[in-house]
């Protein structure tokens, strides 16, 4: 509207946009991509051999018809590995439903490898980004009605994604607080507290955990993993692993392990009968690549029933994006060593994971000199979660407002400085405790100036208050 703020700039840290903060694409990914998008270039030799045989590769699997379309309702239904007799091939064409078949065998190759554990295509569905997948597999398992209805059990805090959906397919809500102050760690005992309440008024059936954690940034250990699958061994519950961010793990001693792997390492009868989905994105990690929507979901000893019925599910939205599909699938076949490619991927993987390290670093360092914000060591992830102290009067003033009281605080931090972070109370939180997430995606000198600027506002808003 015009008016004049203190601040040149709104830094927008509320969100975990890789490439709106500034990260550069990576070229390999990139290329394949616009190879697939505009075949012309294929006859361009300064485009590294390995990046146009990808493309080829894929090109010759997109089921493309000469209008660049397929009539709709002809292939919804049809899951044929290969493509339908066409004139042409390309990606402006709907897909196979679940996904382009040459895609699902590059990620089940890269599960393997990844897990050491064998993968079947036909269990991996490709979808519009994680979130798309997390919903569908809900609305699968959703069922019932009154102390029928399915409860499931989610973190918290959470990432909004659960709880919104939850809430649209009317199921029940049951909410497991991670342990602040052993660095948002998972106890099974509060689990268990959760699903002795819950059963007094639904029907338990989902357990979500996000691993890395988002908001909290936290990396599971193994034994936790371990004891999860026993949780739900136990209790007949199936589980739901948000592994999107399994490539940004910083911390010392710290390490990914995925459900998969530590559920088939476990052996009967938890590897024979633990019903898993688990899911990646292209829109996290070293890759960032948000807006072209693309990840998976893999299911691991569904029932072939209820396989059957996913199958359906995953038809009636005709296909994920194409361009998404196809960059999951240079991302799941990357460049190997030897090829033209494969140091300059490998540079700019390093420098993008390196840089994000250093950041959850110094976000910590510089947050807990500050007195009053108390942050946990950035783990894994791409945020921070710190713990803010506000006084009576800041939270009585936040009443008057009819704001939570982070949400206050976080309202004062944007108009006077012009930094956008995402309060606590959005994600959930123990009751009188205050947080906020903030990413930790700017370019490091920036990063740098908002966590000081930011420290310094909340000194002087204490001190107001």
């Amino acid at each position: 509207q015009g008016a004049s703020k203190p601040f040149t700039e709104v830094i927008k840290a509320n969100i975990g946009d890789a490439h709106a903060m500034g990260q550069k694409p990576i070229t390999f990914l990139r290329q394949v991509t616009a190879l697939c998008v505009y075949p012309e270039l294929l006859n361009d030799k300064s485009i590294p051999s390995d990046a146009r045989d990808r493309a080829s590769r894929l090109l010759a699997a997109c089921g493309g018809q000469s209008a660049g379309e397929r009539p709709r309702g002809t292939r919804a239904q049809c899951h044929l590995p290969g493509p339908p007799n066409v004139t042409s091939v390309s990606p402006g064409s709907y897909s196979a439903s679940p996904g382009i078949e040459l895609v699902r065998q590059h990620v089940a190759r890269f599960l393997q490898q990844r897990d050491g554990v064998a993968a079947d295509p036909q269990n991996i569905y490709l979808a519009t980004g994680a979130s798309d997948a997390i919903v569908l597999i809900l609305k699968l398992l959703v069922s019932g009605s009154g102390n029928s209805r399915t409860g499931v059990l989610v973190p918290i805090p959470q990432y909004p994604l659960y709880s919104a959906a939850i809430a649209e397919l009317s199921a029940v809500q049951l909410g497991y607080y991670l342990a602040e102050d052993r660095c948002w760690a998972l106890d099974v005992a509060e689990l268990r507290r959760v699903l002795a309440q819950g059963r007094q008024h639904c029907c338990p059936r989902v357990l979500c955990i996000i691993n890395p954690g988002n908001p909290t940034g936290q990396v599971q250990s193994r034994q936790c993993i371990e004891d999860v699958i026993k949780f739900a061994y136990e209790e007949n519950l199936f589980l739901m692993a948000d592994e999107v961010y399994q490539d940004n793990i910083y911390a010392k001693g710290s390490a990914f392990y995925s459900f998969k792997k530590v559920l088939n390492e476990m052996g009967p009868p938890y590897s024979k009968a633990v019903e898993l989905a688990s899911f990646h994105s292209i829109s996290k990690g070293f890759m960032g690549e948000c807006g072209f929507r693309g990840g998976y979901v893999e299911v691991v000893n569904m029932d072939p029933e209820v396989k059957e019925q996913l199958t359906k599910l995953v038809s009636v939205r005709l296909c994920p994006p194409v361009s998404g599909q196809i960059l999951l699938g240079a991302l799941v076949d990357p460049p190997q060593p030897g090829e033209p490619s494969y140091e300059t991927f490998m540079a700019e993987k390093k420098a993008v994971l390196s840089a994000l390290a250093h950041k959850a670093q110094l976000t910590q360092e510089i947050f807990n000199k500050t007195p009053g914000i108390h942050c946990n060591p950035v783990q894994g992830a791409m945020y921070s979660f710190p713990r803010i102290d506000l006084p009576p009067r800041a939270i009585a003033a936040a009443k008057e407002k009819g704001q939570a009281p982070d949400m206050f605080f976080c309202m004062r931090l944007l108009e006077e400085t012009g930094i956008c972070v995402v309060p606590g109370s959005g994600f959930g939180q123990r009751e009188g405790t205050f947080h906020f997430r903030m990413t930790i995606l700017p370019p490091t000198e920036k990063l740098k100036v908002l966590l000081e600027k930011l420290s310094s506002f909340y000194t002087k808003f204490v001190k107001e208050f």
